[in-house]
């Protein structure tokens, strides 16, 4: 599997080069329900470990709010800003576990010093633990050659259930942020060395008003800004992040969910850095996906999707996630217009009856085409967002109401409340 990533992305040059980010995932039902994590966490030898935390942020684990999703192999997402993701191959995997278990958890890819890439996951298919004194702690062992390895031994143990170590090294400091498993919070600890035992839990809890795991750390490519992800599982695969100036002190403020955008039904979240080349490699093998996801401005946790037939916006996850996915295609009544083309029900377009957004299948009437096209717009609220005008009501744009989507007359007098409501995020 390493052959195969350092194959497409090709070898990179000096880390301070890396431009852009790359997520590395795996899928699997959310039926299993896990609460563990383990891993014995691998790494070169003591001398070598804090390059490669330095370098890179690990793999990710994706997991999947129904079962029709579910899936054991390795996914990517990419990102230009480490915030707002785009999947890739069209959300399928990239390449799926044949050996073991034939169940790929919990990847951590790693950047190597001669430039290519190691791919090391749980070969696990289900739920398993590693536990020590009666709870979970985290291992490591050490290699050279990522081939052969030392036999495991305790290398976190904070008396208490603890899992889901992310690793980051500033100004000399080694930082390490993990799920305490009992309470579900995510805290910090930091050593002057990466040995094992050497770290010391230094923040308070830090959890999103749920219970919270798999923390994955990363900086941001053009600022000196730090970001925390964390995923949940009730409801399960719903990230959250956070951001920080000052590593040192442990303090992280909760970003709205405007900010970003996770990929579409992931979990367990890992971020490496990569160049622009190698991003550009990336999307030219595995391109974009042919749909799109279109985020509310004013409840950026709400996704537009159909459900009987009715267009709304809903919290995601949801359940079939396939109802939030949508094929923009030319207008039905004026190709410089865009239709909202259904992805599980292809014969099937938004379009407004009597001002209300229905999910309704194409007669191939005028009057059908006229209310199914839009004229996309910047946003009202915000002009790096879009808005959607109705073709045949030219004052009048979508909106929610009550979560329920409709056409209303909006102008520049409007109130603010009525632009935020018309105003959405074209992302996947």
């Amino acid at each position: 599997m390493s052959d195969n990533i350092r194959g497409i992305a090709g070898g990179p040059p000096p880390v301070s080069d890396h431009t852009r980010e790359v997520i590395f995932e795996t899928s699997y039902p959310a039926v299993r329900r896990r609460r563990l994590h383990r891993r014995s966490d691998p790494a070169a030898p003591r001398h070598r470990v804090r390059r490669h935390v330095r370098r890179l942020r690990d793999g990710v684990l994706h997991r999947i709010p129904v079962d029709d999703a579910a899936n054991y192999g390795l996914h990517l997402a990419v990102s230009a800003d480490g915030l707002n993701w785009t999947p890739l191959n069209q959300n399928n995997p990239v390449a799926t576990p044949t050996l073991g278990s034939k169940g790929l958890r919990d990847p951590f890819v790693l950047r190597k010093q001669n430039g290519g890439f190691v791919v090391l996951a749980t070969d696990l298919n289900g739920t398993d633990s590693a536990a020590t004194g009666g709870h979970n702690v985290l291992m490591v062992n050490y290699t050279s050659d990522f081939v052969t390895a030392s036999a495991p031994q305790t290398f976190f143990d904070p008396g208490y259930d603890a899992i889901d170590g992310d690793f980051v090294s500033v100004n000399g400091v080694n930082y390490m942020y993990f799920k305490n498993n009992t309470q579900g919070t995510l805290y910090g600890a930091r050593s002057s060395t990466l040995n094992p035992s050497s770290f010391t839990v230094h923040t308070a809890g830090i959890r999103p008003g749920r219970g919270v795991e798999a923390p994955q750390i990363t900086k941001s490519n053009t600022a000196n800004t730090w970001y925390m992800w964390g995923d949940t599982y009730s409801p399960n695969g719903r990230f959250f992040c956070w951001q920080t100036s000052d590593m040192a002190s442990g303090s992280w403020s909760l970003l709205n969910d405007r900010a970003y955008t996770q990929p579409l039904n992931s979990k367990h979240p890992g971020i490496a850095p990569i160049t622009a080349a190698e991003l550009s490699a990336l999307t030219a093998k595995w391109p974009a996906p042919a749909w799109n996801r279109l985020k509310s401005y004013n409840f950026p946790d709400r996704y537009v999707r159909h459900a009987n037939n009715v267009g709304r916006i809903d919290v995601y996850p949801f359940d079939p996630y396939q109802d939030q996915l949508w094929t923009l295609v030319p207008g039905l009544a004026d190709a410089a217009g865009v239709s909202f083309r259904s992805v599980n029900f292809p014969d099937r377009y938004l379009r407004h009856v009597n001002y209300a957004i229905q999910l309704a299948v194409n007669d191939g009437t005028s009057t059908f085409k006229a209310g199914a096209t839009f004229t996309r717009t910047a946003g009202l609220a915000d002009s790096s967002w879009a808005s959607f005008r109705s073709y045949n009501f030219p004052d009048r744009y979508l909106r929610h109401a009550n979560y329920v989507l409709r056409i209303d007359p909006i102008t520049s007098g409007s109130p603010a409340t009525d632009k935020q409501d018309a105003t959405f995020r074209v992302g996947y």
